[in-house]
């Protein structure tokens, strides 16, 4: 009974720390942002397997307001309703015969694309995924072009081209025999 007490005495510790690494600590949960996302049953057999659907809710982004997919969030955050309730209609879905497409759109439907993990690779998004790509590559372009620019010619002493220097004929021949003489 000892032990008892001291498991459920530290049990608010534990999920204050869970909550801590998920990062909803300190994020008010909102669970009036629960939408129900229904659609006709298509079959009576499931679309796919237990871990298909946990791989499913890695792409659905809990609507409760924290940072985590559905999965993680029932998972992790117990004191979450919105996720367990996003979970019984992946559930429900999946049991009604409709693929992970198909249910990706019906959420997509409900919730508009901010449900998704990540944006869909099509239209303005690409933009996000190729921004990224092209900023480095014409970074890196720039910077080589900068290189071949300053690049000194071939056989000329690094003190000529860096100073400018006017003078008469003699006086600059004599100054290069000078730069020379230094040289070996």
């Amino acid at each position: 009974m000892v032990a008892a007490g001291a498991a459920s005495a530290a049990l608010p510790g534990v999920l204050g720390a869970q909550q801590a690494n998920t990062g909803t600590a300190n994020v008010p949960m909102n669970e009036q942002k629960y939408k129900p996302v229904q659609l006709p049953a298509k079959s009576s057999t499931p679309s796919m397997s237990t871990a298909e659907l946990d791989e499913l809710e890695h792409h659905i982004h809990c609507m409760c307001g924290c940072n985590l997919d559905v999965f993680t969030c029932r998972t992790t955050d117990f004191t979450c309703s919105v996720s367990p309730a996003m979970h019984r209609d992946v559930i429900a879905l999946v049991n009604g015969g409709h693929s992970a497409q198909e249910i990706i759109d019906a959420f997509v439907d409900v919730y508009g694309e901010r449900v998704l993990m990540e944006p869909r690779k099509s239209g303005f998004n690409l933009t996000g995924y190729i921004t990224p790509f092209a900023a480095l590559g014409g970074g890196a372009a720039l910077i080589v072009a900068l290189l071949r620019r300053w690049k000194r010619p071939e056989g000329e002493p690094a003190a000529v081209q860096a100073l400018p220097v006017e003078g008469t004929p003699e006086e600059m021949e004599r100054l290069k025999e000078l730069l020379h003489r230094d040289d070996r």
